[in-house]
């Protein structure tokens, strides 16, 4: 009996380490330099969708490959081909890509919606 509580205990604490050191999927980590799939619907977009893969951002329309330019205070700067200036993205989303720990594409957002995978997104807690 004694065995089954210890091994009981032991299960929870691995658990408990593995949730903490999992990384959170709802924040990108960008440094100036990278890239990034970035929603080019405009600066008025309140989608705000990136992701790691080309697709389609939750407004449905193409994303661009943009370039980071700035990291401050939550928020990317980013660039791309036919912006005439640098368009600000939160790194971290209300949305993300429901695809499970080891998704590729990152995809986070401010909107629901589909990610660039095919899979709908799931709120942020």
């Amino acid at each position: 009996m004694k065995r089954i509580v210890w091994l009981s205990v032991v299960l929870v604490m691995l658990a408990a380490v593995t949730l903490v050191f999992a990384r959170d999927k709802s924040t990108l980590e960008l440094k100036v330099g990278d890239e990034i799939n970035a929603c080019n619907c405009g600066e008025k977009c309140a989608c705000k969708t990136m992701s790691m893969n080309a697709g389609k951002c939750t407004c449905d329309k193409d994303m661009v490959k943009a370039k980071t330019t700035g990291v401050k205070g939550g928020k990317a700067m980013l660039t791309a081909a036919g912006w005439q200036k640098d368009r600000p993205f939160p790194m971290t989303g209300k949305y993300m890509c429901n695809c499970g720990p080891d998704c590729k594409c990152d995809t986070i957002s401010q909107n629901p919606g589909k990610c660039t995978c095919g899979k709908e997104m799931k709120k942020v807690m």
